[in-house]
């Protein structure tokens, strides 16, 4: 069997980090995520996910993410019900959180001055996957984001050693 779902998309409240009562943190979150198509003179679509994170993947995001922000969520879908406050079954389905990402997408002035590791957390191996290195004099570029909100070619500079790829 395989169950994967891989979303990117905004945070659609603020975050509301909480605790069970044997203490194990866990949070849930909506992300809306635009379509890939829009009808012409229509405005464009989104759908709204349920996102639920749990002990240190819950904690990563509640630090370093608020709504608005955009977030890449790695997870699996599961579904769940439970009996509502009229006795009626209701049915939810919920991507539970393997590992969170960040998007390239720049903070807000305000939150620029605090650290924020380069890719995301994965709760399996309890890491931070992606930690940027100490990056070689001849391979500092502008980021990738920059170029696709409207930059050129010519804010990246090329590398004068083509040993250093891995590929």
């Amino acid at each position: 069997m395989f169950n994967k779902v891989i979303l990117m998309g905004r945070i659609c409240h603020d975050l509301e980090l909480k605790s069970t009562p044997s203490g194990v943190s866990v949070l849930s979150f909506r992300i809306a995520v635009d379509r890939n198509y829009q009808v012409k003179g229509e405005e464009r679509k989104a759908d709204f996910f349920n996102i639920v994170a749990w002990r240190s993947t819950a904690e990563f995001v509640a630090k370093y993410f608020g709504k608005g922000r955009m977030i890449m969520v790695d997870g699996e879908l599961q579904t769940r019900q439970y009996i509502d406050k009229n006795n009626i079954t209701q049915n939810i389905v919920e991507i539970v959180a393997d590992s969170i990402h960040f998007t390239g997408e720049k903070p807000p002035l305000q939150q620029q001055q605090a650290y924020q590791p380069a890719g995301g957390y994965n709760a399996y191996s309890g890491s931070y996957q992606n930690a940027p290195a100490a990056p070689h004099p001849a391979e500092t570029v502008n980021s990738a984001p920059d170029a696709l909100n409207g930059g050129s070619s010519g804010d990246f500079t090329e590398s004068g050693d083509d040993d250093e790829y891995p590929f």
